[in-house]
C-alpha cells in the first residue's frame, strides 16, 4: 500500500492528510500556521507520521498548496528586481509597462524597454523584430545583475515567434536566468497579460524557496516522494513547472478546497463555502473542477488576465473579532488568525471571536463552553444573524439563477453556521470537512490546457477543436498524467469581436498521476 501526503498552508492553519492508493483518508491533522512556513510544514509532517504510524518509505507522492506567492504580492515583500521587455513598437508605445502600478511594485522593474516587433490578431507581422535593441536591453539587465526578466509581445497568444527569439537572445547574453514569456502565462489583452508576466518574473526567488523548502522538509523526515504543487485551476504541476510559473499557485487554496469538497461529497456541481480562521471563500464546483473567472482579476492592485478561479473572499472566519459599538455589532474583517487558540474566549483568551459566538449558541463545543456562558444570548443571536446574512448575501452573488443551489460547507470555521441557509437547496458538510483543502491537494490530477486563436476561414471548427483536444491530452501526459486516464474536461470557443471569423479555442484535459512504487 502506497500513500500520498497532501499539505495546504493557509493564513491561519496548516492542514495535512495522508491518503492511500485508493484515495481514502488514512490520517489528518490541522495545526496553527507558523511565522516560518518551513518550520510549520516540517512540524505538520512530523505530527502526521506520528499519528499514522505508517512506514514513511510508503509515501510515494507529496503535494503542497501554499499562499506564499499571494502573500508576497499583497504585502509587497520578498519580490525580486527584474527587467521588463515589451515587443510591440511602434503600436504600443502610448502606454508604458506598469503605468498604473503602485510605487512599491513599480520599483521592481530596474530596466524597461519597448522595442519593435509583434503580430496582428490574424498572425501577420506588425513590425520586424529588432534583435539589436533586444540584445542591448539584455546587456543592460546583465550589467545591473538582474536574474529574472519578463518578456511580452503584441498578440503572443496568436504567434509568439518574437517572444521565443527574445528568450534565445536573453540566454545568449545573460546565461541561465529566469525568463517569463507572456504567451505562456496570460490570455488576450496585452496590458493584463504583461502584468501577469511581470508578477511571475518577480516571484522567481520565492518559487525557488518554497519548492526547495518542501523538498528539504520531506528529506529531513526520510520521505523520498515525487513532489507536486497545487495550481489555481484545481490541478497539479511539477517542481520544475512551479519554478517557471509560480503565479499559477495564486489562489490555489480555495481551489484545493473546492476539489476536496467535490471529492468528499461525490458531487460534481455545487457552490462550495470554505470557512477558515481569517477568511471565507466562495467558489463554484463545475463538472468536478473550480469554475474559472471570465473577467480580468486584480492581484495586489494589479490587473491580470491569466487563469484564475471564480472565487469571492470575505473577511469572515473562526477568528473574526466581534465588536459592539452604539448597539451596532460588527464582524471582523480583522481576525486573531493563527492565534485563535490563544486569544479566543473559549481558549482562555481575552478577545470575543466568531468561534465564541458559535460555542455560546451551542453550534459547537470547541474549547471550554463554560468560558462563554456569560455572553448574553440575545447579543449572540444578533451576532450570528450578522454572520449568516454575510454568507447568504454572497451565496446570491455566486449563483447564476434565482433557484436554490446545493452547497458544500468545508473548512474548520464551518462550525460557525447553522444547518439551514436561505437560497440553499441542500447543505452538505462531508466527512473530513475541516481538511478539505489538503485532501483537494492530495487527490488532484495533472492537467494540460490548450489555448489558441484560429480562423474558421482557414480551418473548420470541428477540425480545430479535435486538434486542440489531442494537444491538450498530449500536454497533460507530458506534465505527468498517466496514459489512458486523461479525459477532456472542458471545451470553449469564443469569437473575437470585430475580428472577422477569428475564435479563441480553449481546451482542458486532466488525468491521474502516473503510478510508481518506491519499495
Amino acid at each position: 500500500m502506497n500513500y500520498r501526503l497532501g499539505i495546504d498552508v493557509g493564513g491561519t492553519n496548516t492542514d495535512a492528510v495522508l491518503i492511500d492508493e485508493n484515495l481514502q483518508v488514512t490520517a489528518e491533522l490541522k495545526q496553527a500556521t507558523t511565522t516560518d512556513i518551513h518550520d510549520g510544514i516540517s512540524a505538520a509532517i512530523s505530527a502526521l507520521l506520528e499519528k499514522s504510524h505508517i512506514d514513511r518509505r510508503l509515501i510515494t507522492k507529496a503535494m503542497l498548496g501554499t499562499t506564499q506567492c499571494t502573500n508576497a504580492i499583497v504585502e509587497r515583500k520578498h519580490l525580486s528586481k527584474i527587467g521588463v521587455l515589451r515587443i510591440g513598437a511602434p503600436a504600443t508605445t502610448g502606454i508604458r509597462p506598469m503605468l498604473d502600478w503602485v510605487k512599491e511594485l513599480k520599483v521592481l522593474a530596474e530596466e524597461i524597454a519597448i522595442i519593435r516587433g509583434g503580430f496582428e490578431y490574424n498572425g501577420k507581422e506588425l513590425a520586424a523584430f529588432d534583435e539589436q535593441e533586444a540584445r542591448r536591453f539584455f546587456e543592460r539587465c546583465k550589467e545591473k545583475g538582474l536574474r529574472s526578466v519578463a518578456i511580452s509581445q503584441l498578440f503572443s497568444v496568436v504567434r509568439s515567434d518574437h517572444e521565443i527569439r527574445a528568450a534565445q537572445i536573453c540566454r545568449e547574453v545573460m546565461g541561465d536566468v529566469h525568463i517569463s514569456l507572456s504567451g505562456e502565462i496570460g490570455s488576450m489583452g496585452l496590458i493584463e497579460r504583461e502584468n501577469a508576466t511581470i508578477l511571475n518574473a518577480a516571484l522567481y526567488k520565492i518559487a525557488h524557496n518554497f519548492t526547495e523548502g518542501f523538498v528539504k522538509s520531506l528529506e529531513e523526515h526520510g520521505i523520498d516522494a515525487e513532489v507536486y504543487f497545487s495550481q489555481n485551476d484545481g490541478t497539479l504541476m511539477s517542481k520544475e513547472q512551479a519554478i517557471l510559473y509560480p503565479i499559477f499557485t495564486i489562489a490555489c487554496g480555495p481551489t484545493n478546497s473546492i476539489r476536496g469538497a467535490g471529492y468528499l461529497s461525490k458531487l460534481s456541481n455545487a457552490l462550495v463555502i470554505d470557512i477558515g480562521g481569517t477568511t471565507t471563500d466562495f467558489g463554484i464546483l463545475q463538472n468536478g473542477l473550480p469554475r474559472e473567472s471570465s473577467i480580468a482579476v486584480s492581484i495586489g492592485g494589479v490587473r491580470t488576465n491569466f487563469r484564475m478561479p471564480d472565487v469571492i473572499s470575505i473577511g469572515l472566519g473562526g477568528g473574526s473579532i466581534i465588536r459592539e459599538k452604539d448597539g451596532i455589532i460588527t464582524i471582523g474583517p480583522d481576525s486573531v488568525g493563527y492565534r485563535l487558540t490563544e486569544k479566543a474566549l473559549v481558549f482562555g483568551g481575552d478577545t470575543l471571536t466568531a468561534t465564541d459566538i458559535a460555542v455560546a449558541l451551542g453550534l459547537s463545543t470547541i474549547g471550554d463552553p463554560e468560558k462563554v456562558v456569560h455572553i448574553d444570548k440575545a447579543f449572540a443571536a444578533k451576532a450570528m444573524a450578522k454572520i449568516v446574512e454575510l454568507i447568504e448575501d454572497h451565496i446570491d452573488l455566486m449563483k447564476t439563477s434565482a433557484e436554490d443551489i446545493d452547497v458544500l460547507l468545508v473548512g474548520g470555521g464551518s462550525i460557525l453556521l447553522p444547518d439551514h441557509l436561505n437560497g440553499v437547496k441542500r447543505l452538505y458538510k462531508p466527512d473530513h470537512f475541516s481538511v478539505a483543502n489538503a485532501i483537494g491537494s492530495a487527490i488532484a490530477k495533472i492537467s494540460g490546457t490548450y489555448e489558441k486563436l484560429v480562423s474558421y476561414d482557414d480551418i473548420s471548427r470541428e477540425t480545430a477543436i479535435e486538434e486542440g483536444k489531442k494537444e491538450a491530452i498530449d500536454m497533460a501526459i507530458k506534465a505527468g498524467a498517466q496514459k489512458g486516464t486523461v479525459e477532456i474536461i472542458d471545451v470553449e470557443d469564443f469569437p473575437l469581436q470585430y475580428q472577422g471569423n477569428i475564435c479563441r479555442i480553449k481546451i482542458k484535459a486532466a488525468g491521474e498521476l502516473k503510478k510508481r512504487s518506491r519499495i
